[in-house]
């Protein structure tokens, strides 16, 4: 179809299996926590065990499979629990993200590589573990939280941008390859959301938003069957906009309005 929703819409969330990575705190705890205030099953997984606790609190729908994405082995241990415990999973959502601001000459290989393992390599451990079972019911969807970062090359963000870029590429291959197989892929790109990350941000973030209101866009993008769900539109629209201009146009625009040098 060239027109209607790219993916199923999805109404209803009661009984729905969700296993949420990097759910420990931020867009992942909000979505987790609206998810499971919907009727969803939902497992949840960080490695704050404590966090995760709390998050689930005294609800019998919520499952804490606390772990580390960079242990690829751990990835099917706990895909195996949790498909022992709901009978399979309807969505797996990957929100885990690593992130310093830095410019070209701040950055350490070492640290570069960690933020590139946890932002895009370990998603590669979690397709492996879930996309066989999602296959064999011929349902099922994969979210990707990426960010606006992604669109192009932003200032301070050295390595994240990059991670990010790939996501947005690695969501289009699995939309291209999964659609036809009955399953749906969603690319989340945020703008700016107050967690843990932003928080090192020593800027002005515009038309920021509070992970409660971030993770009721993302469910809402769903609902309607949308493949990128990207927020808040009067941010989002602009750097789109920005993202066609010429190179030329688009550094001379952040020389001007970010005051780079």
């Amino acid at each position: 179809m060239i027109f209607g929703p790219m993916n199923t819409p999805v109404h209803d969330w009661k009984g729905k299996r969700i296993w949420l990575i990097g759910a420990s705190s931020g867009i992942g705890a909000a979505l987790a926590r609206q998810a499971l205030a919907n009727g969803a099953l939902v497992a949840i997984s960080a490695r704050r065990i404590d966090a995760l606790q709390e998050i689930a609190g005294t609800s019998h729908n919520a499952l804490v499979v606390p772990f580390d994405v960079l242990d690829h082995a751990a990835w099917r241990v706990r895909h195996a629990e949790i498909c022992a415990a709901f009978g399979g999973i309807d969505l797996l959502f990957f929100c885990a993200a690593g992130y310093r601001p830095e410019r070209s000459w701040e950055v350490s290989a070492a640290a570069a590589e960690q933020t590139l393992k946890t932002n895009l390599i370990s998603v590669y451990s979690a397709l492996s573990s879930v996309l066989p079972g999602m296959l064999a019911q011929g349902s099922g969807g994969i979210a990707l939280i990426a960010s606006v970062a992604g669109y192009m090359g932003l200032p301070n963000a050295s390595v994240y941008g990059p991670g990010k870029a790939a996501l947005i590429n690695l969501a289009e291959i699995l939309y291209s390859d999964l659609h036809s197989k009955g399953l749906s892929v969603y690319l989340i790109n945020p703008g700016f959301v107050k967690t843990e990350l932003t928080d090192k941000n020593d800027f002005s973030m515009p038309a920021i938003q509070t992970p409660d209101v971030a993770a009721a866009n993302i469910w809402n993008g769903i609902a309607k069957g949308g493949f990128e769900i990207h927020f808040p539109h009067r941010f989002t629209r602009i750097l789109k906009l920005i993202q066609m201009l010429p190179y030329r146009w688009r550094f001379a625009l952040f020389q001007r309005f970010l005051h780079l040098t």
